[in-house]
């Protein structure tokens, strides 16, 4: 059955308790069953369900290394290496050793906070943007060293959010300026640039994610809507550079404050999380009309936190595991099931 067809709850598993000051952002390990959270208390918690009792526990605290906020973090590729961006205007590597985690590498060059980092598919490449409205593209040498290879500038205000395509080296940037901006390698020069920029949202937007076949994304914004953009994915796959992308559908109404954080499941629900404490979820509408709306409510879960949702993000091993973050200082990993 298709999840837009099944009657669906939000069932909480556990809450996660640790951080001292609100946490920003989440990130699952691609191949464990490890969860990073980072904080406004300058630290980084890694968490880990017990094979014995399936609680989830804190693993790690890495602290001691950024001296401001942690704002966003992101496991490598293979789950071996974290990046996590500070408030502190540096980036820190790490290293999953073992049972320990080390900083193997800080990548400093922005002028002030980083607010977000993202690695490319194949884990060569890795993306950094910052209140200083610059993006930088850092390639990741052996030896755990990482060299600038571009910085791009072209957004007017704050980048919020850096994030690859998930199958091509392509690049996405959010911002304060309202606009997404779209960035590729040109082949020849090897200079990076903007190829598209993204217009429709009337205020800051916080988020992007993609579909699991890449030929869809959506956005969030402080303007209480969220946008499906899509492409011609086989133009794309067919090296002939970059297909633009349209605006598929604004969903709008569902939210009455800020929409911090949208995601993506790789069954194709969309969860979206915002300062009206709620979660929400979203699937495309297979109801047929030609009229109709092509995206709907799935479910919404009133006071999810007690304060501002600032990320929600899905497991990639189990389809309806998701994680999310509050200002209230508490992680939550929630399961949606069935009930019919």
């Amino acid at each position: 059955m298709h999840c837009s067809e099944e009657v669906l709850e939000l069932k909480e598993i556990q809450s996660l308790e640790g951080h001292t000051d609100r946490v920003w952002s989440l990130a699952w390990n691609p191949t464990s069953s490890l969860l990073a959270s980072c904080s406004g208390d300058k630290t980084v918690r890694i968490w880990q369900r017990s094979s014995s009792t399936s609680s989830w526990l804190c693993k790690a605290v890495l602290e001691e290394t950024h001296t401001r906020t942690v704002r966003s973090c992101a496991w490598s590729p293979f789950g071996k290496l974290l990046a996590t961006a500070s408030f502190d205007a540096t980036t820190a590597i790490w290293e999953h050793i073992g049972d320990d985690f080390e900083c193997v590498s800080t990548l400093e060059g922005h002028e002030n906070e980083v607010k977000s980092v993202s690695w490319n598919a194949s884990g060569s490449l890795l993306a950094t943007c910052s209140r200083d409205k610059s993006v930088w593209i850092w390639e990741v040498l052996p030896g755990n060293e990482f060299e600038c290879v571009a910085v791009l500038q072209g957004h007017m205000q704050d980048v919020k959010m850096v994030q690859w395509h998930p199958t091509m080296d392509v690049l996405f940037s959010c911002s304060y300026d309202n606009s997404v901006k779209i960035w590729t390698e040109d082949g020849d020069s090897d200079d990076w640039h903007c190829v598209q920029t993204l217009g429709g949202h009337i205020s800051t937007i916080w988020a992007l994610s993609f579909n699991p076949s890449g030929d869809k994304m959506v956005t969030c914004s402080d303007d209480l809507t969220i946008k499906i953009w899509e492409t011609d994915n086989i133009t794309m796959q067919g090296g002939e550079g970059c297909a633009p992308w349209k605006h598929l559908c604004t969903l709008s109404g569902y939210h009455d404050r800020t929409i911090f954080s949208v995601n993506w499941s790789r069954e194709g629900i969309i969860a979206t999380g915002a300062a009206d404490d709620a979660i929400r979820f979203f699937v495309e509408s297979k109801d047929g009309s030609i009229d109709g709306p092509l995206y709907k409510l799935l479910l919404r879960k009133e006071q999810a936190h007690e304060m501002d949702v600032n990320s929600v993000q899905w497991n990639f091993g189990e389809n309806r595991l998701l994680a999310s973050a509050s200002d209230d200082a508490t992680i939550k990993i929630w399961e949606l099931v069935s009930i019919a």
